[in-house]
């Protein structure tokens, strides 16, 4: 038993030495607090969806769905079922966006949130009112649902609740992103792909969703186009374009933190007079010199892709909506060469790239070494002012009055 104890101890001595070696006192700090985390973290997963919604959601007995006929001259209402998000979430705003428009054009709409964690909701019904500025009415899904024209799940776990709802109205799925692709093979993506066999209307963020979802799962599904957010996102005539920026978010896997990450690496050894600006999350430190923004408004936001020749912008599943916010201020958006970025961006400025780090460095540089590029930047901006919300919401609006035959 000592003898163990002992080779246990110098193993334990011979490995601290190794990280001190290669990562100094930082990466020993790093590991300890990892290690007490996971120490710490209770054992029981936390599924984002109640196994209960999930057990009654028999698929091959779907509950005979009433949708009431919509009168000319009666309002269409539409029940929304959503998680409660904080402000600045990339989905929520482009689910606002649509829904503000629609509250404009005469509908009435309902947010229903389904919450797994007992939040606070009227802490989340003030985002919903300042940061979205939704106006109508806010409530529990577990208190019940009012009758309506339509009923829309807006993630996967709320699909589950939408599907085991016995109130009236039209099913459909507002999906952002291909969420199975969220999670290594297993349970959670299994029962996220399950909700595309619900027998939903699908309401897909450009053109690929919407493809795919009718290729492999014969969903009846319909798409809007991504619009350009011209009162936050434009190109200011006083900037002096000096850097790179990136959109950093090491949590999220399908933005490919680490590629991006290596490829600024070489880009920064290569240029090392470009200025890095990072934002999405706080990095602390890396092996180059950058400017570590975190989370941003709009406004610094814009003002940061004003600074930046270009930007870096990675996807691994369905474009965000960082690519069009560069062009609309001139900053160029380098994106993984991939169809789901080609069909959804669908842009000629948009500058694409093997995702591989050398490849990604090697476009950049190509971008901040442009003679010409100020004519590039204008034209880039140029190129996505046609696009605008309004034209995604009244896409939508034609999508539900299709349906509904009003």
């Amino acid at each position: 038993m000592i003898d163990r104890a002992g080779f246990q101890l110098s193993r334990r001595y011979r490995q601290l030495r190794n990280i001190w070696k290669a990562e100094g006192y930082g990466g020993i700090i790093r590991r300890t607090r990892t290690a007490l985390v996971q120490w710490a973290t209770p054992k029981d997963i936390m599924m984002p969806v109640r196994p209960i919604d999930v057990i009654e959601a028999d698929l091959s007995r779907p509950f005979p769905v009433i949708v009431p006929k919509a009168a000319p001259d009666q309002p269409v209402s539409i029940n929304w079922v959503m998680i409660p998000a904080g402000a600045g979430s990339g989905g929520h705003t482009t689910l606002f966006r649509i829904i503000r428009y629609l509250e404009a054009h005469g509908y009435v709409n309902r947010v229903y949130f389904y919450d797994i964690h007992h939040v606070d909701h009227q802490y989340y019904e003030s985002i919903l009112r300042h940061s979205y500025g939704f106006h109508g009415h806010v409530a529990n899904i577990d208190d019940g649902m009012e009758n309506a024209h339509a009923i829309v799940a807006t993630s996967w776990p709320t699909a589950y609740p939408v599907f085991n709802a016995r109130s009236e109205g039209k099913r459909f799925y507002f999906v952002q992103d291909f969420e199975p692709y969220f999670y290594p093979a297993g349970a959670l993506n299994v029962l996220a792909e399950n909700t595309y066999r619900m027998g939903f209307h699908a309401i897909t963020a450009g053109r690929w969703l919407a493809e795919k979802l009718r290729s492999e799962f014969s969903m009846d599904a319909d798409y809007f186009e991504f619009g350009s957010d011209s009162s936050h996102y434009k190109r200011l005539s006083d900037c002096r374009r000096s850097g790179v920026a990136f959109y950093a978010r090491p949590e999220v896997a399908r933005r490919g933190f680490e590629l991006g990450l290596m490829a600024l690496e070489i880009f920064a050894k290569r240029r090392p007079e470009i200025e890095l600006h990072f934002y999405g999350d706080k990095m602390g430190n890396l092996p180059f010199t950058f400017v570590d923004h975190g989370r941003v408004t709009p406004e610094q936001l814009n003002d940061i892709y004003n600074r930046c020749y270009a930007g870096l912008s990675l996807s691994l599943t369905n474009v965000s909506l960082v690519p069009h916010e560069m062009l609309a201020a001139g900053c160029i958006p380098v994106v993984n060469d991939a169809v789901h970025n080609r069909i959804v961006l669908d842009n000629p400025f948009v500058r694409y790239a093997q995702l591989n780090p050398h490849a990604l460095a090697a476009e950049l540089e190509a971008l901040v070494t442009m003679v010409d590029f100020d004519t590039l930047s204008q034209a880039g901006t140029a190129s996505v002012h046609s696009a605008t919300w309004d034209d995604a919401g009244a896409t939508v609006d034609a999508i539900f009055r299709q349906a509904f035959g009003a």
